[in-house]
């Protein structure tokens, strides 16, 4: 508005019915005429103020600041040292400026430093490459009480190979339920990587001695970054989405049949969309071919019948699983010239 009216009003006594007019300044409307009218060659620099310390004072109390007694305390500290002493050579607030001008002003303590996280990423080509787990609570009867259900998870075939309710979270009770996941699907040293959030017994000294001694490769996720984790996450928003999923369960006895229940049904009976609608157990144990085969046959069978009803493309079932990725890295972005 005020480049406005400097464009439109000329030097003299119209300046002043425009600036009514258009509810500005006179004022404004003359310091921006006059910057704009100002040669461009003239700099415009803050005069130095003629109580402003000149540079033999400025060094000198940089000197002071620098010096073996001083160079530790904090500038309040040494103004009231000098100042009890009898000497003053300018405020507290100088003394930081001065300081600042020169990057001296910082932290002086060592401070403890997150170490940046690197985001995993895995990826799994068949079953028995890639586990996932993590712990999730069940409430219990009372306000305060729950159970713990820890579930083992294959990302490729999202095939539940373990699990167990316990009333509390250890590393002791994973281990006897890890070791006989590792048995029931004859893991070789070498071959799993086993992947988990960053909770207690995740990261507890026997889970990785646990680990280690089995040949199973760990891996992590970045802290507070539950997509890192999105397999056994959407495993259990499933569980607990279920319309038979009780608020609390009245024992932990009733929690294990619910789950018995529930994982007899997710890994047999489930058409999982991320797996192109098969079941857990089908992909798991080597079914995926015969099934996506099966499905084709029906549908080429269902085309030759009634072609017109099938207007873009000959039917075709949902995709195989091929691979799952947990954090896919980002493909490389090409420039045209």
């Amino acid at each position: 508005m005020r480049e406005t009216v400097v464009a439109m009003a000329p030097s003299g006594g119209l300046t002043t019915a425009v600036c009514a007019a258009l509810g500005v300044s006179r004022s404004c409307v003359h310091r921006h005429r006059t910057r704009r009218d100002a040669p461009a060659t003239v700099a415009r620099r803050r005069p130095r103020p003629p109580r402003a310390l000149d540079p033999q004072e400025r060094q000198a109390v940089l000197d002071l600041l620098r010096g073996p007694r001083f160079v530790d305390l904090a500038p309040t500290e040494v103004y009231a040292t000098l100042l009890d002493e009898g000497v003053y050579h300018c405020s507290i607030r100088t003394m930081y400026r001065l300081l600042a001008d020169h990057g001296e002003v910082r932290e002086r303590r060592d401070q403890l430093r997150h170490p940046v996280y690197q985001k995993p990423e895995l990826l799994a080509q068949a079953p028995n490459q890639v586990w996932s787990w993590d712990i999730t609570k069940l409430m219990g009867p009372m306000k305060w009480s729950y159970y713990y259900l820890y579930v083992i998870l294959d990302i490729f075939s999202r095939r539940v190979v373990g699990w167990c309710v316990a009333d509390a979270e250890s590393a002791t009770l994973f281990k006897v339920l890890f070791d006989d996941a590792i048995a029931k699907q004859a893991i070789m040293p070498g071959q799993l990587t086993l992947h988990a959030d960053r909770g207690g017994p995740m990261k507890a000294k026997a889970t990785a001695l646990l680990l280690a001694d089995l040949g199973v490769t760990k891996s992590h996720s970045r802290p507070h970054t539950s997509n890192d984790n999105p397999f056994s996450e959407a495993h259990f928003k499933t569980l607990k989405y279920q319309p038979e999923f009780p608020k609390r369960f009245g024992c932990i006895e009733d929690a294990r049949a619910f789950c018995r229940d529930f994982f007899i049904w997710y890994n047999q009976d489930h058409h999982h969309a991320g797996i192109g609608l098969m079941t857990p157990d089908q992909v798991h144990y080597g079914q995926a071919d015969a099934v996506h085969a099966a499905r084709q046959e029906t549908l080429d069978r269902v085309f030759r019948s009634n072609p017109e009803r099938f207007v873009r493309k000959r039917p075709e079932p949902p995709a195989k699983p091929i691979e799952a990725w947990i954090n896919p890295p980002k493909k490389p972005e090409f420039i045209q010239v």
